[in-house]
């Protein structure tokens, strides 16, 4: 995947203890984040594990928090971008920089998590189609990973 170069917009190296700065950007995608435990697990989440951010001016508007469950293999664990900022390239851009951080890491495979097609949901069926434009393709599915009402898609995709 080619670096995005993105007017006025900084994407920072991946850090931890960036809770404050992500949980506005998750409660302005209700679609994606509308239950505040889940919110609530998410900001935790986000304080321990690396982080990277997008920055326009003063205002962080993206972030990808990464996960790397064993050596060879890393999660994206959350991820939120301002409805302003979907369609440019902002989720490309930190694609990039958490590819690159879980590559040093020494993973070789990247994973994610989403509400799969069993669920109808027009928001999620975004998801899962810029997902599969990015290079994840589905993996397996967990129907009741997230209760009767969340089936889990498991995504992969193989860094290179």
């Amino acid at each position: 995947m080619q670096q995005m170069r993105l007017p006025n917009v900084s994407i920072l190296p991946p850090a931890t203890g960036l809770a404050a700065a992500c949980e506005p950007i998750l409660r302005s995608v209700p679609a994606w984040f509308g239950i505040e435990e889940s919110i609530m697990e998410y900001v935790e989440a986000i304080e321990q594990m690396p982080t990277v951010l997008a920055m326009h001016q003063d205002q962080a508007i993206g972030f990808m928090t990464i996960e790397q469950h064993f050596p060879g293999s890393a999660e994206l664990h959350v991820l939120a971008i301002r409805p302003e900022w979907h369609r440019k390239g902002v989720g490309r851009a930190l694609l990039h920089a958490s590819e690159s951080h879980a590559r040093r890491m020494g993973a070789r495979f990247l994973q994610v998590k989403t509400i799969s097609a069993r669920q109808e949901c027009a928001a999620y069926a975004e998801t899962r189609k810029w997902y599969e434009a990015v290079g994840f393709v589905p993996l397996t599915e967990f129907p009741t990973l997230w209760g009767e009402d969340g089936p889990c898609l498991q995504m992969i995709k193989v860094l290179e």
